[in-house]
C-alpha cells in the first residue's frame, strides 16, 4: 500500500483538522456510489479509508511515524521487552513490543512516568487495522475505537454503509442449463466463488451480501452480473425457451422421415412429415432451459431445406421437367 501522506494527499505536519477535511473531501470524490462507471473506484475508496485509519487516529499516527506500523497498520517487530524500550529525551512516551506475562504477543508504551501501559495484543492491532473492531485492545486499555468513515452526522445523516463491488462472468449455455461454480475476481483484487444456479437468464445478477467494502454501518454487497455466451446454433428467447434452425434435404423435405435434432441434453429424433415446407416450426417439449418450479422451456426446431451442393444435372432436368409440366406460384397471395 502506498504512504498514506501520500493517499491522502497532505504533509507530514499537517494537523488532525486538515487530515480529516482532506479524508472527508476525498471521500466525496471517491466512493462508489458516486463512481459507478470507474471500475478502480473500489479499490481507490478502500486504499483511502486504510490510510484514514492509519492518520486520522493519533496513537497509529505516531506509531507509523516512528516506523512502528506499515502502511497498513500492521506492527514492525520492535525487538523483546527490555531492549530498545523507554522513555526518550524530554520525558516523551516510547513504543515497544513484547510478550506479555499471560504469554501473548504484545506490543505496549511508557507514559512521561514510567509506567507501562498495554496498548493491545498484536491480533487486536490486526483486527483494528482491518476493521474489526477495538478487540482485547479496547477492553485492557480502554482505547476508542474511531469509526472508519467519521462523517458529521448532520453532513450525511446515519452512518453509511460500505460500498457495493460489481464484476461480471461469462458462463456457456451448457453452464447456464446444467449450474456451475465459478471463481470471480473483484476490482479490489480478492476473488471470491460464486455458485451460478441451473436455468439463469443472461444479464441477471448474483447477490453476495455482505461482501463488498466494509463501512461503520455495515459492508456493502458484491453484484455478479451474469453473461451468457453465444451458441453455435441455439438461441435463448421467452425466456427459458431454445430455437433452432434445422436443415434438412430436399428429399426429407418431399418424402418425410425421421431427423436427428441436437439438445442440451443429448440428440433426438423428430419425425418430419412429407411436404414441409422450410419455415415450419416443430416445439420438442422441455428441451429448452430450465425454469421455475423445475419445468423446461421448449426447443422449437425451424426446419430449412438446403438444396446439395454444387450443379447436379438430373436434379436440374427434373426441376425443368418439373416447371413445364406441373407450374405453380406460391407467391400468388402476395399482392
Amino acid at each position: 500500500m502506498r504512504d498514506p501522506y501520500d493517499v491522502l494527499g497532505v504533509k507530514r505536519g499537517a494537523d488532525a483538522a486538515e487530515i480529516k477535511s482532506a479524508f472527508r473531501k476525498q471521500a466525496k470524490k471517491l466512493h462508489p456510489d458516486a463512481n459507478k462507471q470507474d471500475p478502480t473506484a473500489a479499490s481507490k475508496f478502500a486504499e483511502l479509508n486504510a490510510a484514514y485509519e492509519i492518520l486520522g487516529e493519533e496513537d497509529k499516527r505516531k506509531a507509523f511515524d516512528r516506523g512502528e506500523i506499515d502502511a497498513e497498520g500492521k506492527p514492525r517487530f520492535q525487538g523483546f521487552e527490555g531492549f530498545g524500550a523507554g522513555a526518550g529525551p524530554g520525558g516523551s512516551a516510547q513504543a515497544g513490543t513484547g510478550f506479555g506475562r499471560d504469554g501473548g504477543f504484545h506490543s505496549f508504551t511508557w507514559s512521561t512516568d514510567g509506567t507501562q501501559q498495554t496498548a493491545g495484543g498484536f491480533e487486536d492491532i490486526l483486527r483494528e487495522a482491518f476493521g474489526g473492531g477495538a478487540g482485547a485492545a479496547g477492553r485492557r486499555g480502554g482505547a476508542r475505537r474511531r469509526q472508519p468513515f467519521a462523517f458529521e452526522q448532520e453532513e450525511f445523516g446515519p452512518e453509511p454503509t460500505g460500498g457495493d463491488l460489481t464484476a461480471s462472468v461469462t458462463i456457456s449455455l451448457n453452464e447456464a442449463a446444467n449450474g456451475t461454480k465459478r471463481r470471480v475476481h473483484l476490482p479490489t483484487g480478492k476473488e471470491v466463488e460464486v455458485k451460478i444456479p441451473a436455468g439463469l437468464a443472461d444479464g441477471k445478477q448474483i447477490r453476495l451480501k455482505g461482501q463488498g467494502i466494509p463501512g461503520p454501518g455495515g459492508a456493502g454487497d458484491v453484484l455478479i452480473t451474469v453473461h451468457i455466451a453465444q451458441h453455435p446454433y441455439f438461441k435463448v428467447e421467452d425466456g427459458n425457451n431454445l430455437r433452432l434452425e434445422l436443415p434438412i434435404t430436399l428429399y426429407e423435405a418431399v418424402l418425410g422421415g425421421k431427423v436427428r435434432v441436437p439438445t442440451l441434453s443429448g440428440a433426438v429424433e423428430l419425425n418430419v412429415p412429407a411436404g414441409t415446407n422450410s419455415g415450419r416450426t416443430f416445439r420438442l417439449k422441455g428441451k429448452g432451459l430450465p425454469g421455475d418450479n423445475k419445468t423446461h422451456g421448449d426447443l422449437l426446431a425451424t426446419i430449412r431445406v438446403v438444396l446439395p451442393d454444387g450443379k447436379d444435372a438430373d436434379l436440374e432436368e427434373l426441376m425443368q421437367k418439373w416447371r413445364e409440366t406441373k407450374p405453380y406460384d406460391p407467391r400468388k397471395d402476395l399482392a
